[in-house]
């Protein structure tokens, strides 16, 4: 991890008093008395984050800030201000500029280097690149609730919800947004027949309702339990402070939710022209990794009829297929059980 840091302040004593705290404290510094002198710095270094004063000679911090956010190269460079006005008015032109955080001086060491920290880690974040799915959008809010953007599991209560219960109903507005901390969770739309589809399944670990509330429609789609759980709720207004506290997680969020989005529309497409078989087999195999189940002596966890639903076929049609599964020893059926023999002949079924 590149621990480089620019320091960018006129006053002599506040300049090398802030890089030895910061040398001291495992950083290397590069430190620049005027906004000219750390535009070039920064432009030739490319340090991993930028402490930089407000009101300077020659090119004061906004003038620096504006020049750095032009250039590709230093463009998402964290930024800070260190400033000794408190107005809004001024902290608010930062943060429109592009600035992560401001420090007010005077301030205190820890002060200091909590808020360095934070900026390194979110900053690193914001650089990985998260799976397309519902369980890459969790790992994403996970890291970034580990990153100080919101620490969830200190301010809410975990409520308790058992079989079959509903979270959410197609149609409502939400409020909330859920973090599945134990349990399984089905989502599904029903059609005028009254046929239900399930177009999402959800696991320990998983955030559950973020596409209504990101585009502030009604739910498009109904959640239920599918064993005994335990979710976390966020208020709709506290998961909007977590994305608007800052633009990158904002955007990186919303980047990683358009891919999710677009891996819904491959698997409708599947749907629509992909063989039964190839429906089921790939159906058996996303359910078996959803749930984490390494050991294929492990049942699918969830029942026929959702299978079903997963997959857009009648149960009846599912039950002759997983038939024929069973007599060329893809699986094992054992009463209501569905066991995966051999999971590489399953996967070939897909080519």
């Amino acid at each position: 991890m590149n621990k480089t840091i620019l320091v960018i302040e006129d006053n002599n004593d506040i300049r090398e008093n802030t890089a030895e705290i910061l040398e001291l404290a495992g950083y290397t510094t590069f430190t620049a008395e005027n906004g000219k002198k750390a535009v070039e710095i920064a432009l030739k270094e490319i340090p991993a984050l930028i402490v930089c004063d407000i009101m300077m000679p020659e090119l004061d911090g906004y003038g620096v800030l504006h020049l750095l956010k032009k250039n590709k190269s230093t463009e998402n460079i964290p930024f800070i201000f260190l400033t000794a006005k408190t107005e809004r008015s001024d902290m608010r032109k930062g943060m429109e500029m592009g600035a992560d955080d401001y420090i007010t001086k005077p301030f205190d060491d820890i002060e200091l280097l909590n808020a360095i920290e934070m900026r390194l880690k979110k900053f690193e974040v914001l650089q990985n690149q998260y799976p397309t799915s519902s369980q890459g959008i969790t790992n994403f809010l996970n890291d970034i609730k580990n990153a100080g953007a919101q620490n969830l599991s200190d301010n809410y209560e975990i409520e308790s919800y058992h079989k079959k219960q509903t979270l959410y109903t197609e149609g409502k507005r939400p409020r909330l947004l859920f973090y599945l901390v134990k349990g399984k969770v089905k989502v599904y739309k029903t059609n005028e027949d009254g046929k239900e589809y399930i177009s999402d399944l959800y696991n320990a670990g998983d955030f559950i309702g973020y596409n209504a509330l990101i585009q502030e429609i009604n739910y498009e789609d109904s959640a239920m339990v599918l064993e005994d759980a335990e979710v976390l709720q966020i208020s709709r207004d506290d998961f909007f402070n977590m994305i608007h506290t800052d633009m990158n997680i904002a955007s990186a969020f919303i980047r990683i939710m358009s891919n999710n989005v677009k891996e819904k529309e491959e698997r409708l497409l599947n749907l629509a022209y992909s063989s039964l078989r190839k429906r089921i087999a790939k159906a058996l195999i996303e359910i078996q990794n959803k749930y984490g189940h390494e050991d294929i002596n492990e049942p699918i966890p969830i029942s026929r009829e959702d299978i079903a639903r997963y997959v857009g076929t009648a149960t009846e049609s599912l039950i002759r297929t997983l038939s024929d599964f069973k007599s060329e020893k893809l699986i094992e059926i054992n009463g209501t059980k569905i066991f995966i023999k051999n999971m590489d002949k399953l996967k070939n079924l897909l080519n």
